[in-house]
């Protein structure tokens, strides 16, 4: 059996879907799951996928660029994008819209007629319910305001929760992406793919290579929870602080430069004090 650390097979054996890192293996260049996929969110049957590629990058040439967790193209040109968020941040209304519009801009050769665009889908897999609303799925699509009807120009966003588990097709689906045990999967071919990965001696292989990256980003992602943490308690300290001395009756001047806060600020403060 292949050499890996009795650690990182304990951490490779806990892996889910929802670690982006090991979906991208799982779907990676693999048209039938990702069909499957697409079908049970889309609810669509139908779907025929001819191209699924993960960690697809997107140029902008102008401005930030995508790196994408799977990437998958319908014969007709439909295209879909599937992101695994398990911040709600990162599953921010914005970055959807960014994450279509780039989409399109893929999308539409030079020189073609726009009625040539493909629908396009931005799915987004979370791990929180990001949009509150207690439903297990979120499709949203443009509406003209004054009739309600459907502007119909291809664009397609879905979220799916990935908190609701019910004995549904999405959700025993969304629970076959918190599974860490591939028995317990109730889709064969997930659990199969899973399985091959966690189990034999390719697929550790495979992990292997790429879990010092799930290592690296997990870190990345913790450093910047830590300092985001450091500065909100900063900020906490020098209101308090701040507070403190305008109500022992020092000067704004006075106040700016001890707490180390922006004039606005503590003006502000102030005025809501005074109040």
């Amino acid at each position: 059996m292949v050499n890996l650390r009795e650690d990182t097979r304990e951490s490779i054996a806990k892996l889910t879907l929802m670690d982006d890192i090991f979906m991208n293996k799982v779907f990676e260049n693999d048209t039938e799951r990702t069909a499957l996929l697409l079908r049970i969110i889309l609810n669509n049957d139908k779907i025929k996928v001819i191209k699924a590629v993960t960690q697809q990058k997107l140029k902008n040439l102008s401005g930030h660029d995508l790196q994408l967790d799977i990437l998958a193209q319908e014969e007709n040109g439909r295209r879909f994008n599937v992101e695994v968020q398990n911040r709600s941040s990162g599953a921010a209304a914005r970055r959807a819209r960014y994450h279509l519009s780039l989409l399109d801009a893929h999308s539409l050769p030079k020189g073609e007629v726009y009625q040539k665009l493909s629908d396009n889908y931005v799915i987004f897999i979370t791990q929180y319910d990001v949009l509150k609303g207690g439903l297990p799925i979120y499709h949203i699509s443009r509406k003209i305001e004054e009739n309600n009807a459907a502007f119909a120009d291809g664009s397609h966003i879905i979220y799916v929760n990935n908190k609701i588990k019910d004995n549904t097709p999405l959700g025993r689906l969304m629970h076959d992406f918190s599974c860490s045990n591939p028995d317990d999967m109730y889709y064969p071919g997930l659990a199969e793919k899973a399985r091959y990965f966690k189990e034999t001696e390719k697929g550790l292989t495979n992990m292997g290579d790429v879990f010092e990256k799930l290592l690296a980003k997990r870190e990345k992602e913790a450093a910047m929870k830590a300092a985001e943490k450091a500065a909100k308690e900063a900020q906490a300290n020098k209101v308090e602080l701040a507070k403190g001395l305008l109500a022992d009756g020092m000067s704004i001047e006075f106040t700016v430069r001890h707490s180390k806060l922006s004039e606005a600020e503590v003006r502000e403060l102030a005025s809501k004090l005074t109040a």
